[in-house]
């Protein structure tokens, strides 16, 4: 147990959370859409379309294709949403790990952050260069920015709650 509130306290702990999020996001972007999709799942969890006229009132644009119930069924529509938060989850916490990793070898408040978020919106770019290289997989800028608001948030979140245990 000493040990790893060692290894919290001087950040490895957080910059592994970092790193093992990476591999799980390289292998990820490794499959292609067919060897990833949750539609089966979705179909057995979800059989009575729960909230369907709700989602039905929904409809926008995302990288130029429209997300709707009509245009894509009510499966895949859920599977949007799916994709898109873990889009946003994976990168919160590299991001938030990342800040909690570098702080302690940093100490000024600003610099870790503006790393953290920096490498997360890279790992985002390359992971999507990654999936242009993968068969079946489309490449979007949309996702980056999405993983970089994801990131953002945690190291924006980390800050906070860090300079307000300060002042305590």
């Amino acid at each position: 147990m000493k040990t790893i509130k060692k290894q919290m306290k001087n950040g490895n702990f957080y910059l592994g959370i970092a790193f093992v999020v990476m591999v799980i996001l390289f292998y990820s972007s490794s499959q292609t859409y067919e060897q990833q999709s949750q539609i089966s799942l979705l179909e057995k969890v979800l059989k009575n379309q729960p909230f369907k006229e709700f989602f039905e009132t929904i409809s926008f644009v995302y990288a130029g294709d429209e997300v709707s119930v009509k245009a894509r069924g009510y499966f895949k529509f859920v599977e949007f949403f799916v994709r898109k938060g873990a889009h946003f989850g994976t990168y919160f916490i590299m991001g938030g790990s990342l800040f909690l990793g570098l702080y302690p070898r940093l100490k000024v408040r600003w610099l870790p952050a503006v790393l953290a978020w920096l490498c997360a919106t890279g790992y985002a770019g390359l992971d999507e260069f990654h999936q242009m290289l993968t068969g079946g997989r489309t490449p979007l800028f949309q996702d980056v920015a999405l993983d970089s608001c994801g990131a953002l948030t945690a190291v924006v979140l980390c800050v906070i709650i860090h300079t307000w245990r300060k002042k305590r």
